[in-house]
């Protein structure tokens, strides 16, 4: 057993004996063969579900159980690293709570903590409900803390925000070793802030909104799952009809992960015309990646504080685009969809986009004028869309694997019309495809329409519209049948 002092500044010091060892898990859930946490059991087995407290640290490392009005104490035997400071923080707070687990032959296996509501002082758990809960999901979501930091914990959760001084401090309590080193300090050095008397209401609102953007991301670890290549191209096939060179070219760029476990040095950039699909690639690629994903739209930037944010100085000072994401994503690991990156060299003044993107792209950490907290960027990983290579700067394309689509032949087109998109839509709007049909001259006149668009995106309106006139016909005029010939959809498509 390990003995530790809890009381380093008290008047009557004294060694407490803490009668569990820290195992480390990273399960993202518990049962009763992988618990929370193992109570003893040698004495009498506790019931499937048990009410009572933990011991304040000062008084040891056990659980009081109540029992018809008595109070009963046993040890804890182990507990999942990432929740020793939660259970803590229980004890210290005198936080009355169930267990829910089972006995077997290695003691009472606590799969569940959930709150009663009160406490022995009656204050309530924490200044927002429901935090107990939240803690338990975040740290469920969180790895086990690394032997380099001290001992606390990091989490992600289910929609409810930090927004309280309280409810921070009390998350900064309960999770502390889990969060990077840098993010811990900067968060209790802005709620110093917030908690001040002597700085304005302003900083102090500033401060707490910062707090709880930050906390409100999981920081996960840079270990990255295998992808399976053939789920992979199963995927890309569903984006993309063809183009089996892209696609090829995709998984190979991206399962060096299988050997790594990391992300790969490069991010992707699809270079294409308008409508062959870049977008659903970038989307397709964060689906095999399971990576959440943001999108930047560089089409409607033109100035690089959009993305930095700017400075708590002003009174109507904001996080930037980079950071709502992350905050939106709810994970420091992110797939940033930059979509044309050709435009993003257009900016205000001496300064462009572009620039800002370089230290997103660089993997060194991107600070944000809002923040003011150095936030890690090894899980990003970017993909970017472009239809002219030429305006794209020679340091942003050197960030990226440079794959260009080719536009799709006037044969492929008929394929993707025919098999892809015109199913589509008669499945969405409930037709039949014997009551819509397309003869041959029909789809050589609708070719022979679009001839001069790059892209499918053309022939994926034109199927909503004869879709949509077929239906028509339908219900409005009683047809059973609508037959498309060349001459009637030259007439719908003029």
């Amino acid at each position: 057993m390990a003995v530790f002092d809890f009381n380093d500044n008290k008047k009557d010091s004294k060694s407490v004996v803490v009668t569990y060892e820290v195992f480390d898990s990273n399960r993202r859930s518990a049962d009763c063969d992988n618990p929370i946490l193992i109570i003893d059991n040698s004495k009498r087995e506790w019931a499937h579900h048990s009410s009572g407290m933990f011991q304040s640290p000062l008084k040891g490392s056990g659980f009081e159980f109540r029992v018809d009005d008595t109070v009963l104490v046993s040890d804890i035997i182990k507990i999942d690293s990432r929740f020793v400071n939660l259970i803590k923080w229980l004890g210290e707070n005198h936080i009355q709570v169930i267990l829910s687990g089972r006995n077997n032959d290695n003691g009472y296996c606590v799969y569940k903590i959930r709150e009663t509501g009160v406490n022995v002082r009656g204050a309530k758990l924490s200044a927002q409900d429901g935090f107990l809960q939240f803690m338990m999901e975040r740290l469920f979501l969180s790895d086990a803390p690394g032997p380099e930091l001290d001992e606390e914990e990091d989490i992600e959760g289910d929609g409810m925000k930090l927004t309280s001084v309280q409810s921070i401090t009390d998350f900064l309590t309960c999770a502390g070793r889990t969060l990077p080193d840098n993010i811990n300090q900067w968060a209790r050095r802005n709620l110093a802030v917030a908690k001040s008397s002597e700085v304005t209401p302003e900083e102090r609102r500033h401060a707490q909104r910062a707090i709880s953007m930050m906390l409100g991301i999981q920081w996960k670890n840079n270990y990255f799952e295998s992808i399976d290549p053939v789920e992979a191209r199963r995927i890309l096939d569903e984006e993309l009809y063809g183009m089996d060179n892209v696609k090829q070219r995709i998984i190979e760029t991206i399962i060096q992960i299988n050997r790594t476990h990391t992300l790969p040095a490069y991010g992707l950039l699809l270079i294409g015309p308008a409508g062959t699909g870049k977008s659903q690639i970038a989307y397709a690629v964060a689906r095999i990646l399971k990576m959440p994903w943001a999108t930047l739209e560089m089409s409607s930037i033109n100035d690089p504080e959009q993305l930095t944010g700017s400075s708590r100085i002003y009174s109507n000072a904001k996080p930037g685009l980079i950071m709502e994401s992350f905050a939106e994503a709810e994970s420091s690991n992110l797939v940033f969809i930059i979509n044309e990156l050709d435009k993003a060299a257009s900016g205000k003044g001496n300064a462009n986009p572009a620039d800002v993107l370089l230290t997103l792209l660089d993997n060194l950490g991107f600070t944000d004028n809002y923040i003011e907290c150095n936030i890690p960027t090894t899980g990003v990983y970017p993909i970017a869309t472009a239809n002219d290579k030429s305006e794209i700067s020679a340091p942003l394309m050197s960030r990226f694997a440079v794959i260009e689509l080719p536009d799709y032949t006037v044969e492929e087109k008929k394929v993707i019309f025919t098999d892809y998109a015109m199913p589509k839509v008669l499945k969405r709007i409930g037709l039949k495809k014997e009551e819509c049909i397309m003869t041959d001259d029909g789809l050589d006149a609708l070719m022979d329409i679009y001839k001069d668009t790059s892209g499918i995106r053309d022939i994926e309106q034109a199927a909503e519209h004869i879709a949509a006139n077929a239906l028509y016909q339908i219900e409005a005029e009683g047809k059973t049948v609508v037959e498309f010939t060349g001459e009637m959809i030259r007439d719908l498509l003029k």
